[in-house]
């Protein structure tokens, strides 16, 4: 079976052809693949044949394919995407006046089953593959031009961590110069708080900024909202936060979503305060986006005022992030596919 060309790195891509034609070649291939984004070699006319014949016998060009669009009044797009093998994902495509920002998914499903979020009612079907996951992004590039990508936020389907070989690999191919050259400044990966994973992508060399779902600095409140911690409490993942900023110059994002009655009280901005005290990072600060088969409800204004006026002694960058694309369940944890669902 050949291998997707979408989950090499541009430089193997060009080693393999080095044998049988000539680097201007190569160059040519990368312009249509990444630059004028064409999927397929023979809308490259300036490959002869023989190349082109090459190409399809050695490589499949083959990437999701994209079956349903729902646009929010905001501009805020959520795509349902077909598998090969029949399963769905979603992504999201967020403009705003200077960006465009795709939330990329890494998991069909997930199994860290955090109780506020709709992915985890899917339950976990699989990993994705590397060209499955530079698919998302080759769709959304293509989608967005002439206009370019700005920026990439891992917090889909899924919890990369647990897909960390093709999350990386992914990485490493939209990366490359030949590629995307995709900045890693404009790279987020989040996270639910998993010390090994964190520690492997310090390890990896690959530049990319971190983001860990928090949503509270209590070990049992965190536990009841986020089975994870049970297994990795606060003070683990606090220890492999501090190694991976050992690793990096950035400093690393912490989201924590405001949930009424569960982590918005003065307890909770204490602990909170604490924890971040000594790290590097900013907070974002995300009211809950109600999912209707989940038993938490959205923040009124009036608490989210409260709250934030509380949180003023937290010595950190802090931001108030609205989720956008709620009205088409595109936002923040609410991505979902159910068994029969389809578009």
């Amino acid at each position: 079976m050949s291998i997707n060309i979408f989950a090499l790195e541009p430089d193997t891509i060009k080693e393999h052809l080095q044998g049988y034609f000539p680097d201007y070649r190569f160059n040519q291939l990368c312009d249509c693949l990444f630059k004028k984004l064409h999927f397929d070699p023979r809308m490259a006319s300036n490959l002869p044949k023989d190349m082109i014949d090459f190409l399809e016998q050695e490589y499949s060009f083959k990437l999701p394919s994209i079956a349903h669009t729902t646009k929010a009044k905001d501009g805020t797009t959520k795509f349902l995407l077909n598998l090969d093998d029949q399963n769905k994902i979603e992504m999201v495509l967020i403009p705003t006046a200077k960006k465009r920002t795709l939330c990329v998914s890494s998991q069909v499903g997930c199994a860290r089953l955090c109780s506020f979020c709709a992915t985890g009612t899917m339950g976990f079907k699989r990993n994705l593959e590397t060209h499955e996951i530079v698919g998302q992004i080759m769709h959304a590039a293509k989608i967005c031009y002439p206009e370019r990508l700005s920026n990439l936020v891992f917090m889909g389907m899924g919890e990369p961590m647990d897909n960390l070989l093709n999350v990386l690999q992914s990485l490493r191919v939209i990366q490359s110069d030949s590629g995307l050259a995709f900045s890693p400044r404009r790279t987020t990966v989040s996270t639910c708080g998993i010390p090994e994973g964190i520690v492997k992508l310090a390890d990896s060399r690959i530049k990319t900024k971190l983001a860990v779902s928090l949503n509270s600095a209590i070990d049992n409140c965190r536990s009841l909202l986020m089975p994870i911690n049970r297994i990795y409490p606060l003070k683990e993942l606090k220890q492999a936060l501090r190694y991976f900023l050992s690793k990096t110059t950035f400093r690393i994002t912490f989201e924590y979503i405001l949930i009424p009655e569960i982590n918005m009280g003065i307890e909770d901005i204490k602990a909170l305060k604490t924890f971040v005290g000594d790290l590097s990072c900013k907070i974002n600060f995300i009211p809950y986006n109600t999912v209707p088969q989940l038993p938490y409800r959205s923040p009124t204004e009036k608490e989210i005022e409260i709250f934030l006026n509380l949180a003023q002694n937290i010595h950190q960058a802090i931001t108030l992030r609205r989720s956008r694309g709620a009205e088409v369940f595109g936002a923040c944890g609410q991505l979902a596919i159910h068994k029969g669902e389809s578009l």
